[in-house]
């Protein structure tokens, strides 16, 4: 059976009250059940985490370097600032797919630079929650290839 990460980044935590017009209303709870369903109906196992530090996340990508065959991350305001969850995800050498619930592209400049992109075998933006899915289905596709 194969094992997915997928760690979500800082305030997504507040999904449903946070930005409502940009994120929409579904929680990250709510979100996470999808995954889980999803994952049991591909016949994998996921472990699903949230951080609003970069620490922690750095650190759930590289305990994971164990038990984990492929890492899916939303690492939210982090894409744009953190190379070292670009350097751990590096590090790991798993394969690694971004996520963000919105289109970083069509928002503020700042925001259409992903650190972490160079070192993931692809990115999924814009799709809301789906997005979730879609890297789900692509990362169970990609390990069935190996």
């Amino acid at each position: 059976m194969k094992h997915i990460l997928v760690i979500n980044g800082p305030n997504l935590d507040l999904l449903g009250t946070r930005e409502v017009n940009i994120y929409g209303e579904i929680t990250l709870a709510k979100i996470n059940e999808m995954v889980k369903q999803k994952a049991k109906e591909l016949g994998c196992q996921v472990r699903i985490k949230q951080s609003n530090s970069e620490g922690e996340i750095v650190s759930f990508i590289s305990e994971a370097r164990n038990w984990t065959d492929a890492l899916i991350i939303n690492p939210a305001a982090y894409t744009h600032t953190s190379i070292a969850i670009r350097d751990a995800i590096l590090a790991v050498g798993m394969p690694a797919i971004e996520v963000h619930l919105s289109n970083i592209y069509k928002r503020e400049s700042f925001r259409q630079k992903s650190l972490v992109a160079e070192v993931c075998l692809g990115q999924i933006t814009g799709f809301g929650p789906e997005g979730y899915i879609l890297a789900l289905e692509a990362a169970m596709n990609v390990l069935k290839k190996r």
